[in-house]
């Protein structure tokens, strides 16, 4: 069995593990995701400290992004120890870091590095280890899948069936049941597979469900904007989400500013069902980032690739009109970034921590 995937935030792992209490509510959290209370200021200051330090410079806190890297799999697990030093191996593991998430190349913690950082993303490491040995997640062009490409043998149709007991009360049946089936047939628009739903949960191949903390796993979720979801690669077929998130399935309808949108991370974590694993492609649907009220559940060109590496070309797959379809899609996703208040909260922030005397 492969490694599952899950969603984190690092700042709520580490900095902000005192501001961000897993327990608090989506209401709660979303006040101080906007930096209501005072607090986040403080927080915020502290990765201002790591802004464009670079090798050889101590600053203290540097520990924690040490272990973060430790976490993602960029620094070997033994050396737990960690210091403030910007190392040697903290240089190697930053551009490793770098270069995974498709970043400009620096070796620094620049901008784009640390606002990786702050965003939501997978828990799943991004190296996985073999025999005791250390080696990357396959990659062919910029989408990756594991070792050995296990994928579904009896892959012409697969059933999948929601929890009858494990759902979340506030979203109806109907919706959430609307929403995994668009999930589902963006990825078999484009390979030759048939997804079913079912209603015997138990002897379905995929498996859906909205839980609590510990869930029988053995990965605890852990609450708001902690962890989001985790799903088996081939052929566990389990796919849970975390019942604590405030799920949308209409961010317009819906106005907690820490939503999740459910039709992106349930398209995103079908992927890991079918076999894939992180693109570094930052458009993609496998991207391991999804910000709050980030919807994002167009497959791109490198999701397309990575799974028909898998399973093959569905026979109507039109690559032409894909192609012509994402370039629309690009554009619109460019005019909306802009005006997302996740942009709009990072431009502020970098704006802000490039004043003299900040």
């Amino acid at each position: 069995m492969f490694p599952f995937f899950r969603y984190y935030l690092f700042f709520s792992l580490f900095f902000f593990a005192s501001v961000f209490p897993a327990t608090t509510s989506p209401d709660s959290m979303a006040a101080n995701f906007d930096g209501g209370d005072g607090h986040n200021d403080f927080a915020w200051r502290n990765f201002a400290r790591f802004l464009d330090a670079g090798k050889g410079s101590e600053v203290t806190g540097m520990s924690e992004l040490k272990k973060y890297l430790n976490r993602f799999g960029y620094l070997p697990s033994s050396d737990t120890d960690f210091t403030d030093f910007f190392d040697d191996q903290f240089v190697s593991a930053l551009i490793l870091y770098q270069k995974r998430l498709g970043l400009p190349v620096t070796g620094n913690l620049d901008s784009d590095t640390i606002s990786s950082i702050i965003s939501p993303r997978c828990g799943m490491s991004d190296v996985v280890k073999i025999n005791r040995s250390t080696a990357e997640l396959h990659s062919t062009r910029r989408y990756a899948f594991f070792n050995g490409q296990p994928r579904w043998i009896r892959s012409s149709t697969l059933t999948y069936a929601l929890s009858p007991d494990y759902t979340v009360d506030y979203l109806s049946s109907s919706e959430i049941r609307r929403v995994v089936r668009r999930s589902f047939s963006r990825w078999s628009a484009v390979i030759p597979v048939n997804f079913t739903e079912s209603r015997e949960y138990e002897s379905s191949d995929i498996r859906i469900g909205f839980y609590r903390g510990e869930h029988g796993d053995g990965e605890a979720f852990d609450g708001v904007l902690g962890v989001l979801a985790h799903a088996f690669s081939p052929e566990n077929g389990r796919l849970h989400l975390d019942a604590a998130e405030r799920w949308a399935v209409d961010l317009e309808k819906e106005k907690s500013k820490v939503a999740v949108d459910l039709e992106s991370v349930v398209t995103h974590e079908i992927g890991h069902v079918l076999g894939l694993a992180h693109s570094s492609v930052k458009e993609a649907v496998m991207y391991p980032s999804l910000s709050p009220r980030a919807k994002k559940v167009d497959l791109r060109i490198d999701d397309v690739e990575g799974a028909q590496a898998l399973y093959g070309s569905n026979p109507n797959f039109k690559l032409k009109s894909f192609l012509e379809s994402e370039n629309s899609i690009n554009t619109a996703t460019r005019l909306r970034n802009f005006s997302s208040p996740f942009f709009i909260f990072l431009f502020s922030l970098f704006h802000l921590i490039s004043m003299p005397n900040f």
